[in-house]
């Protein structure tokens, strides 16, 4: 429920950024600097800008690119999963072998090369993400079809002439699947901290549009006059981490078999 709640809250403010804050690329260059206020919740930047428009416009791009970037590692790796878990054999031992490669690496080195080399901004953390997240995603589904593929209930199910594909899609994914939907949660905070972190180095999401990582990298300059810059996007990555941490617990707990 705490889990919720604070995703909820942090999800509706982002939603709601175009109705509640003013445009966040707007510049004053008169009122640079300016401390929280009536009419600049959180202050101004360096530019004049808005910091609280900026922090719901940022958190709208990076939340949206979170969700987005694991929603085809999701499906790739639950599909691999299932059918190496359920067959077994060279298949197996081939798509294996590519995700010890893969985790061998560490990863935000192999992102970031990924990154150069596909492009900066969101078109290339999509694609990046999804050439290297499918691999968790992978394992864990197949791990779980091993356990189910041992069960009384799937030798009946052949037994009673079902075939492989209605027994994988009606039978087997329904069962592994959850798996696969708790770690999402944990995994989007992954995604997030990446994208806060590509943004930060400056091969993330591309100025003008706002991003958390870019706020924090262009308030550090200032963090010992006007420490707020950089200190309420941190905040806001923290409180979304949290947010999404708990409510995969609690999607865990929920999910969980019970005997």
């Amino acid at each position: 429920m705490a889990g919720c709640a604070i995703t909820g809250a942090i999800v509706l403010l982002v939603l709601l950024a175009p109705v509640i804050a003013p445009n966040p690329l707007s510049q004053n260059l008169l009122d640079t600097f300016s401390g929280p206020s009536t009419a600049h919740f959180f202050g101004t930047d360096d530019l004049g800008r808005d910091v609280f428009a900026r922090l719901l416009y940022a958190g709208r791009t990076d939340i949206e690119v979170g969700v987005l970037a694991v929603l085809t590692p999701l499906v790739t790796g639950t599909i691999l999963g299932t059918l190496t878990g359920y067959y077994g054999g060279w298949f197996d031992a081939i798509v294996m072998r590519v995700v010890d490669v893969v985790l061998a690496f560490p990863f935000y080195v192999l992102i970031l090369a990924l990154v150069f080399v596909v492009g900066e901004g969101t078109r290339g953390i999509y694609i990046a993400f999804a050439l290297t997240d499918w691999v968790v995603y992978a394992r864990t589904v197949r791990s779980a079809t091993l356990v189910a593929r041992g069960q009384e209930w799937v030798a009946a199910a052949r037994g009673g002439g079902i075939g492989d594909r209605r027994l994988l899609l009606r039978h087997m994914l329904p069962n592994t699947v959850s798996q696969a939907i708790v770690y999402v949660m944990s995994d989007v905070v992954f995604v997030i901290l990446a994208v806060v972190t590509l943004g930060y180095l400056g091969v993330g999401i591309q100025p003008p549009t706002p991003d958390w990582g870019t706020m924090i990298a262009e308030g550090q300059g200032f963090i010992t006059i006007h420490p707020w810059l950089a200190t309420v996007p941190g905040i806001a990555v923290v409180l979304t981490g949290l947010g999404f941490s708990l409510l995969g617990d609690g999607l865990a707990d929920l999910l969980r078999p019970t005997p």
